[in-house]
């Protein structure tokens, strides 16, 4: 069996990812993964089988958002001869050939409800039947789902069987933003220079300036991981191979001449941008000087929150100088420290 790849890091947030991935590994019961786009989701999936006793058999991964639903199902469950037009002979599905191990459902939250049903008796039960088939088939099968999506929200709202949420949760392993494993950054930077080195055929990297390095501590990371291995491979071939990395470009679609948008989605994206923006406005005659106070605090707590009580990089966001920030916490009698 092909070697995995290993997760990296050391921050406390994901030291204990990893701990959580450890002690539920070894139980045969279904398991969600929840995080934002990026983080690793499928690398945790995987840790998380060859962890188990399910690890000499078959991890199969299916994408339910890159198939319709029709396909999905067959893919799925499998299908009969003549189940539909095209189907010349007997398909086995993912769950067949998952049987003894492991099948990960990666964006499960775009399953439709239909089909929700039909995984909540293969979970429960361990059987199903294949498309235009009427014989019932029983495998044994750990599920492990993934989403990137409130998927609580979304059984409130009639989006997701909530009876099949409770079944999948038997643990919920969420896994932090890049932004929140700021002692990761420099490590992970590290291994995705030296494996576009390696690449490129370079015999050494020459490493990152430290500003180059502050600059990716300071970032957001709304790609979280993936963006970075990006930013980094993207740095590393623009740099001559002797030098060291000091220039990072967070976004390959900034440039003079990219192309501009229609009047209407530009409409679209300045109305977004006020409403995100801008706070809701008081009906007149109101205390403006309170307003403004209040805003102001509520802005400071938020950007504090962000930035995990860093109060160099919460002033740096906000564009104020450290004694300006510090002034300002004074003021409204916020604590620079988490709750």
């Amino acid at each position: 069996m092909a070697a995995h790849q290993q997760p990296v890091g050391q921050s406390s947030a994901f030291l204990e990812t990893l701990e959580r991935i450890s002690a539920v590994a070894p139980l045969s019961k279904p398991v969600l993964v929840i995080g934002e786009r990026g983080t690793g989701k499928e690398l945790m999936v995987e840790r998380l089988h060859f962890l188990s006793a399910r690890w000499e058999n078959v991890l199969v991964k299916v994408n339910c958002a890159a198939l319709p639903e029709t396909l999905l199902e067959s893919e799925l469950f499998g299908y009969e001869a003549g189940a539909f037009t095209g189907a010349g002979k007997r398909h086995a599905g993912r769950f067949e050939r998952a049987d003894g191990g492991t099948l990960f459902l990666d964006e499960i939250a775009s399953m439709s409800l239909r089909l929700q049903e039909k995984l909540l008796r293969v979970i429960e039960y361990g059987e199903f039947e294949r498309v235009g088939g009427d014989v019932t088939l029983n495998v044994d099968v750990r599920v492990v789902g993934a989403a990137n999506v409130d998927l609580p929200a979304m059984a409130a709202r009639g989006e997701f069987r909530a009876d099949l949420l409770d079944r999948l949760s038997f643990d919920v392993i969420t896994l932090p933003p890049l932004r929140y494993r700021d002692e990761d950054i420099p490590l992970l930077a590290e291994l995705f220079a030296l494996g576009m080195t390696r690449e490129l055929g370079r015999p050494y990297f020459a490493g990152f300036s430290e500003a180059a390095l502050a600059r990716m501590r300071a970032y957001e990371w709304p790609g979280n991981v993936r963006e970075l291995k990006n930013v980094v491979e993207r740095a590393v071939y623009r740099t001559p191979p002797e030098e060291p990395v000091t220039e990072l470009d967070f976004d390959p679609f900034a440039s003079p001449w990219k192309p501009v948008a229609v009047a209407g989605e530009e409409a679209q994206a300045e109305e977004a941008a006020r409403r995100v923006e801008m706070p809701e406005q008081p009906e007149l005659p109101e205390d403006f000087k309170g307003h403004v106070a209040a805003y102001e605090e509520r802005l400071l707590r938020r950007a504090l929150e962000a930035h995990r009580f860093n109060q160099r990089r919460t002033a740096e966001a906000l564009g104020l100088t450290y004694a300006q920030l510090r002034g300002y916490l004074k003021k409204y009698g916020i604590s620079a420290r988490r709750l």
